[in-house]
C-alpha cells in the first residue's frame, strides 16, 4: 500500500494522522506519514530529519495545526547548525478528529452548552446517572448520551482526552461532581469547568480535599465558578460564557473569568 493509500484510508477512518511533504530543497516530493504510537511510514531523505519532523508533526497534530517548517537536510533546526546548509522546507498537513466536550449533568444548562459546543465543532457527550433525564429526546444535539456515573466513563475512555478537549461539570450533587472532577484531573484534558456559586465551590473544594485533591496545580486547573464574567444569566448566555472561556484558555489569552473575580456572580 502506498503512502497516499494509507493516508486516504486513515482519513476515511477519521484516525489522527499527519502527512509531511518536502516542498523545497533536497528531496522535493518526499513524504513521511506520522501517527501517534505508530512507526512513521516513508522517509524525507535522512533518519535524523525523519525523527525531528515526526516529533514536530505529532505536536502539530495534537494542536490540530498545519503549516510549513524549515530544517537542515539532516534535521538541523538551530541557526548555527544551518550555516552553509541547504534549507529543506516541509509542509506538515495534520488531520485531527474534532475536539471532545464531555458534559456531566443532564440539567437545563446542558442543552444550551451542547448546542453552542456543536457550533464550535466539538463532539459532545452528555453523561448523567439518572436515566429519566439523560435521554436522546432531551439532548438531540449531542453526539452521545450516556447513562452512567463519571467513574466508569473516565476509566474506559478518559485516556482519549487531550489539550484540545473540555470537561464541563454542571451538577450540584457531590455524589456526581466529586467523582467527575477526580476523573477529569486524572486526564490530560485542557479545560475543566465546574458550575456552581462561590459558596457551592467552597464546599466542593472541602469535599475534594477530603479525597486527596490538595495539589495547587490540580486546583488551578478547575475553572469554577465557570465561564467568563460577562453577566450571563440565561442558559444560552452561560453557554456562550463557558465556550468563550474555553477558547481563551486554549489560546492563552487573559480574560475576566468568574473564577478570578470576587463578589456576586449575578449583579
Amino acid at each position: 500500500m502506498t503512502i497516499f493509500e494509507q493516508y486516504a484510508a486513515l482519513l476515511r477512518a477519521d484516525t489522527p494522522v499527519a502527512l509531511a511533504t518536502v516542498i523545497e530543497g533536497p528531496g522535493v516530493g518526499a513524504k513521511l506519514l506520522v501517527q501517534p504510537d505508530v512507526d512513521a511510514a516513508g522517509t524525507l531523505g535522512h533518519p535524523e530529519l525523519d525523527r525531528v519532523v515526526t516529533r514536530d508533526a505529532l505536536a502539530e497534530l495534537e494542536a490540530a495545526r498545519s503549516g510549513v517548517r524549515s530544517y537542515g537536510p539532516e534535521g538541523q533546526i538551530t541557526p548555527e547548525d544551518l550555516l552553509d546548509q541547504p534549507t529543506v522546507r516541509i509542509f506538515i498537513e495534520s488531520h485531527a478528529p474534532p475536539p471532545q466536550m464531555w458534559i456531566f449533568g443532564a440539567v437545563d444548562f446542558t442543552a444550551a452548552l451542547a448546542r453552542v459546543a456543536k457550533v464550535l465543532g466539538y463532539r459532545v457527550t452528555v453523561c448523567d446517572a439518572r436515566e429519566v433525564f439523560a435521554t436522546r429526546r432531551r439532548f438531540p444535539m449531542a453526539d452521545e448520551v450516556k447513562v452512567t456515573w463519571p467513574g466508569p466513563v473516565f476509566e474506559e475512555i478518559g485516556a482519549e482526552l487531550g489539550p484540545r478537549d473540555a470537561v464541563c461539570i454542571l451538577t450540584h450533587d457531590p455524589k456526581f461532581d466529586v467523582p467527575a472532577v477526580l476523573g477529569a484531573l486524572a486526564t490530560r484534558v485542557g479545560y475543566i469547568g465546574v458550575m456552581g456559586s462561590r459558596r457551592t465551590h467552597a464546599r466542593r473544594m472541602e469535599r475534594l480535599a477530603e479525597v486527596g485533591v490538595t495539589d495547587p496545580a490540580d486546583i488551578e486547573r478547575l475553572m469554577s465558578p465557570v465561564g467568563l464574567d460577562i453577566g450571563a444569566r440565561t442558559p444560552e448566555e452561560t453557554a456562550v460564557s463557558i465556550c468563550a472561556e474555553i477558547i481563551a484558555t486554549h489560546t492563552g489569552r487573559t480574560v475576566p473569568s468568574l473564577r478570578d473575580s470576587t463578589g456576586d456572580i449575578h449583579a
